[in-house]
Protein backbone atom coordinates (compact mmCIF):
# COMPACT_ATOMS: atom_id res chain seq x y z
CA UNK A 1 0.00 0.00 0.00
CA UNK A 2 1.20 3.46 -0.80
CA UNK A 3 0.21 6.08 1.71
CA UNK A 4 -1.65 9.16 0.61
CA UNK A 5 0.25 12.41 0.99
CA UNK A 6 -1.92 13.32 3.98
CA UNK A 7 -1.43 9.95 5.68
CA UNK A 8 2.32 10.09 5.16
CA UNK A 9 2.39 13.62 6.54
CA UNK A 10 0.36 12.63 9.62
CA UNK A 11 2.45 9.54 10.42
CA UNK A 12 5.59 11.64 9.95
CA UNK A 13 4.09 14.26 12.28
CA UNK A 14 3.52 11.57 14.91
CA UNK A 15 7.10 10.41 14.42
CA UNK A 16 8.48 13.93 14.74
CA UNK A 17 6.47 14.52 17.92
CA UNK A 18 7.79 11.29 19.42
CA UNK A 19 11.38 12.31 18.60
CA UNK A 20 10.84 15.69 20.25
CA UNK A 21 9.24 13.99 23.25
CA UNK A 22 12.26 11.70 23.63
CA UNK A 23 14.67 14.61 23.49
CA UNK A 24 12.60 16.58 26.01
CA UNK A 25 12.32 13.73 28.53
CA UNK A 26 15.98 12.87 28.10
CA UNK A 27 16.88 16.43 29.11
CA UNK A 28 14.46 16.32 32.05
CA UNK A 29 15.78 12.95 33.27
CA UNK A 30 19.35 14.20 33.07
CA UNK A 31 18.59 17.13 35.40
CA UNK A 32 16.76 15.13 38.07
CA UNK A 33 18.20 13.61 41.21
CA UNK A 34 18.08 9.83 41.39
CA UNK A 35 14.59 8.82 42.51
CA UNK A 36 11.62 6.71 41.50
CA UNK A 37 10.32 9.63 39.42
CA UNK A 38 13.68 10.05 37.68
CA UNK A 39 13.59 6.36 36.75
CA UNK A 40 10.04 6.79 35.41
CA UNK A 41 10.98 9.87 33.39
CA UNK A 42 13.94 7.94 31.98
CA UNK A 43 11.57 5.10 31.07
CA UNK A 44 9.29 7.67 29.41
CA UNK A 45 12.28 9.01 27.44
CA UNK A 46 13.05 5.50 26.19
CA UNK A 47 9.38 4.87 25.29
CA UNK A 48 9.21 8.05 23.21
CA UNK A 49 12.36 7.06 21.30
CA UNK A 50 10.87 3.60 20.68
CA UNK A 51 7.63 5.17 19.45
CA UNK A 52 9.58 7.21 16.90
CA UNK A 53 11.22 3.98 15.76
CA UNK A 54 7.83 2.25 15.53
CA UNK A 55 6.51 5.06 13.31
CA UNK A 56 9.62 4.94 11.15
CA UNK A 57 9.23 1.17 10.71
CA UNK A 58 5.50 1.52 9.99
CA UNK A 59 6.12 4.16 7.32
CA UNK A 60 8.93 2.09 5.80
CA UNK A 61 6.76 -1.05 5.84
CA UNK A 62 4.21 0.89 3.80
CA UNK A 63 6.90 1.58 1.17
CA UNK A 64 7.52 5.20 2.12
CA UNK A 65 10.14 7.27 3.87
CA UNK A 66 9.21 9.66 6.68
CA UNK A 67 8.87 13.30 5.76
CA UNK A 68 11.24 15.60 7.56
CA UNK A 69 9.13 18.11 9.47
CA UNK A 70 10.36 21.24 11.17
CA UNK A 71 7.84 21.71 13.94
CA UNK A 72 5.98 19.50 16.35
CA UNK A 73 2.93 19.65 18.54
CA UNK A 74 5.14 20.18 21.61
CA UNK A 75 6.68 23.30 20.08
CA UNK A 76 3.24 24.84 19.83
CA UNK A 77 2.54 23.98 23.49
CA UNK A 78 5.54 25.96 24.64
CA UNK A 79 4.41 28.94 22.56
CA UNK A 80 0.89 28.81 24.01
CA UNK A 81 1.70 28.04 27.65
CA UNK A 82 5.32 29.02 28.11
CA UNK A 83 8.23 26.94 29.31
CA UNK A 84 7.43 24.88 32.43
CA UNK A 85 9.09 26.49 35.45
CA UNK A 86 9.51 23.40 37.64
CA UNK A 87 9.05 19.64 37.73
CA UNK A 88 5.41 19.92 38.78
CA UNK A 89 4.67 22.05 35.71
CA UNK A 90 6.53 19.55 33.54
CA UNK A 91 4.36 16.77 34.92
CA UNK A 92 1.20 18.88 34.49
CA UNK A 93 1.89 19.67 30.83
CA UNK A 94 2.88 16.05 30.28
CA UNK A 95 -0.42 14.82 31.74
CA UNK A 96 -2.43 17.09 29.47
CA UNK A 97 -0.34 16.26 26.42
CA UNK A 98 -0.43 12.49 26.99
CA UNK A 99 -4.22 12.59 27.34
CA UNK A 100 -4.42 14.48 24.05
CA UNK A 101 -2.13 11.96 22.35
CA UNK A 102 -4.12 8.95 23.49
CA UNK A 103 -7.36 10.68 22.49
CA UNK A 104 -5.96 11.46 19.06
CA UNK A 105 -4.78 7.88 18.61
CA UNK A 106 -8.23 6.60 19.66
CA UNK A 107 -9.78 8.86 17.04
CA UNK A 108 -7.28 7.70 14.41
CA UNK A 109 -8.26 4.08 15.13
CA UNK A 110 -11.82 4.99 14.07
CA UNK A 111 -10.70 6.31 10.68
CA UNK A 112 -12.39 4.40 7.85
CA UNK A 113 -10.11 2.11 5.90
CA UNK A 114 -7.28 2.27 8.41
CA UNK A 115 -4.41 0.10 7.26
CA UNK A 116 -3.74 -2.80 9.66
CA UNK A 117 -0.05 -1.82 9.96
CA UNK A 118 -1.01 1.66 11.15
CA UNK A 119 -3.55 0.18 13.57
CA UNK A 120 -0.89 -2.17 14.94
CA UNK A 121 1.51 0.72 15.52
CA UNK A 122 -1.07 2.88 17.26
CA UNK A 123 -2.21 0.04 19.52
CA UNK A 124 1.37 -0.79 20.44
CA UNK A 125 2.13 2.81 21.34
CA UNK A 126 -1.10 3.25 23.29
CA UNK A 127 -0.02 0.57 25.77
CA UNK A 128 2.87 2.85 26.80
CA UNK A 129 0.72 5.99 26.68
CA UNK A 130 -1.63 4.53 29.29
CA UNK A 131 1.31 3.98 31.62
CA UNK A 132 2.58 7.52 30.97
CA UNK A 133 -0.77 8.94 32.08
CA UNK A 134 -0.76 6.79 35.22
CA UNK A 135 2.77 7.52 36.42
CA UNK A 136 2.38 11.25 35.75
CA UNK A 137 -0.99 11.35 37.54
CA UNK A 138 0.60 9.58 40.52
CA UNK A 139 3.54 12.02 40.50
CA UNK A 140 1.19 15.01 40.46
CA UNK A 141 -0.78 13.55 43.37
CA UNK A 142 2.45 13.18 45.36
CA UNK A 143 3.42 16.76 44.50
CA UNK A 144 0.20 18.12 45.99
CA UNK A 145 1.87 17.96 49.41
CA UNK A 146 4.58 20.35 48.26
CA UNK A 147 2.65 22.64 45.90
CA UNK A 148 -0.89 22.31 47.21
CA UNK A 149 -3.71 20.45 45.49
CA UNK A 150 -5.32 23.67 44.29
CA UNK A 151 -2.11 24.94 42.69
CA UNK A 152 -1.52 21.60 40.94
CA UNK A 153 -5.13 21.61 39.66
CA UNK A 154 -4.80 25.23 38.47
CA UNK A 155 -1.58 24.37 36.65
CA UNK A 156 -3.17 21.38 34.92
CA UNK A 157 -6.10 23.61 33.95
CA UNK A 158 -3.76 26.29 32.54
CA UNK A 159 -2.06 23.69 30.38
CA UNK A 160 -5.43 22.21 29.41
CA UNK A 161 -6.49 25.61 28.09
CA UNK A 162 -3.22 25.87 26.15
CA UNK A 163 -3.86 22.38 24.78
CA UNK A 164 -7.28 23.40 23.49
CA UNK A 165 -5.75 26.46 21.83
CA UNK A 166 -2.98 24.42 20.20
CA UNK A 167 -5.40 21.71 19.08
CA UNK A 168 -7.76 24.23 17.49
CA UNK A 169 -4.80 25.86 15.74
CA UNK A 170 -3.56 22.47 14.52
CA UNK A 171 -6.98 21.63 13.09
CA UNK A 172 -7.12 25.01 11.33
CA UNK A 173 -3.53 24.96 10.10
CA UNK A 174 -3.40 21.42 8.80
CA UNK A 175 -6.98 21.17 7.55
CA UNK A 176 -7.50 18.06 5.46
CA UNK A 177 -4.42 16.36 6.87
CA UNK A 178 -6.19 15.97 10.19
CA UNK A 179 -9.82 16.08 9.00
CA UNK A 180 -10.74 12.84 10.79
CA UNK A 181 -9.88 14.54 14.10
CA UNK A 182 -12.53 17.22 13.59
CA UNK A 183 -15.28 14.89 14.77
CA UNK A 184 -13.62 14.67 18.18
CA UNK A 185 -13.17 18.44 18.43
CA UNK A 186 -16.75 19.13 17.37
CA UNK A 187 -18.10 16.63 19.90
CA UNK A 188 -16.54 18.55 22.81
Amino acid sequence: MNLSENDLWLLSYYRSSEINGALFFGRVARTMRPSKLQAEVTHHFADEAQHARYWTECINDLDCDPIRLRGSYQDQYLQAAGMPANLMEIMAITQVFEKRVIGQYHQHLKAPGLHPRIRQTIERIMEDERWHIKYVRDALTEMEGRYGAAHVAETVERFSQADQEVYAKTLAEYGERVAFLRAEAEAR
